[in-house]
């Protein structure tokens, strides 16, 4: 703005947002700047200074008031953008083992929970009876469901949910879903291979699944700020092998799953890495 017309000057510590806001819908092109210790407003000529002048005597004398209307802060956006809405796979599983908590801890029965342990089973005499899985073949995922105490059903809950949703972030509901499906096939694959029939369940495969993919798919698709700090993958991995050596059996916490935990981890660590590299090749190539 060459050969600027001085419009005003005023004390620093007054407020001339409103002012400029007005000048701009008003069409006056303006500059405003700090000139030894006042603020200086520019305008490009003389007939622009005396329209800058009128308009700030009749807003000063309250002839008229200037709003400004202000962008809704992040915290004023609805729930549906909020973490709660971004992780309805998370959510969902943590709902359905819930339900299975209670279907074992208010029925109770054998019978009933036999439709969702990985073969069916039969109460004869005081002996249970596996059978074929035969077609059924929503068996393979729904142990995952299945809790059998307050501890059990707390622990997985938390975890699932401190993992998940930070999965979920960045993979999307659908890849979510079918990863954590994927998880539970070999998690619960494993126990059977390993322990054979028998009533195992419980999120904890998919849970230590999504550690071992939060772990590793960082490293190779750094983008995903999904890792866990050190604490929490020493305590898990800790945990995992206080089960495996028999530790947390012995101090009276049932029998563990420890096949199921070993699997998903391996398994969701592999599926990390491949993710995790296809995400990183996908964006070198745009």
């Amino acid at each position: 703005m060459p050969d600027l017309y001085r419009a005003l000057s005023v004390s620093v510590e007054e407020d001339l947002l409103p002012l400029s806001a007005l000048l701009h819908r008003h069409g006056l092109p303006h500059r405003i700047s700090e000139v030894a210790g006042r603020q200086v407003l520019e305008v490009e000529t003389e007939e622009q200074a005396q329209q800058v002048q009128d308009l700030y005597r009749r807003w000063r004398s309250g002839e008229f008031e200037i709003q400004i209307s202000r962008a809704p802060r992040r915290s004023e956006a609805p729930l549906r953008s909020s973490v709660l809405g971004k992780a309805p796979v998370t959510l969902a599983l943590i709902a359905l083992s819930v339900c299975g908590f209670l279907l074992v801890y208010f029925i109770g029965s054998v019978e009933v929970i036999g439709y969702l342990t990985f073969t069916p089973v039969d109460v004869r005499g005081d002996q249970l009876v596996f059978k074929s899985m035969g077609g059924q073949y929503w068996r393979l995922v729904t142990p995952i469901f299945l809790h059998f105490g307050w501890l059990h059903i707390v622990f997985n809950c938390l975890w699932l949910w401190e993992l998940g949703h930070r999965v979920e972030a960045v993979m999307g509901r659908f890849n979510m879903l079918m990863l954590c499906l994927a998880i539970a096939l070999v998690s619960n694959g494993s126990q059977y291979v390993y322990g054979g029939p028998g009533l195992f369940g419980g999120m904890s495969g998919v849970v230590y699944g999504l550690l071992g993919f939060a772990w590793v798919a960082p490293l190779l698709q750094p983008r995903w700020p999904i890792q866990p700090m050190p604490a929490i993958m020493l305590f898990m991995v800790g945990w995992l092998v206080a089960c495996m050596v028999g530790v947390v059996e012995a101090l009276g916490f049932g029998a563990i799953a420890n096949a199921a935990h070993l699997g998903g981890l391996l398994s969701g660590a592999v599926l990390g890495a491949l993710f995790g590299a296809l995400s990183r090749s996908a964006r070198d190539n745009t």
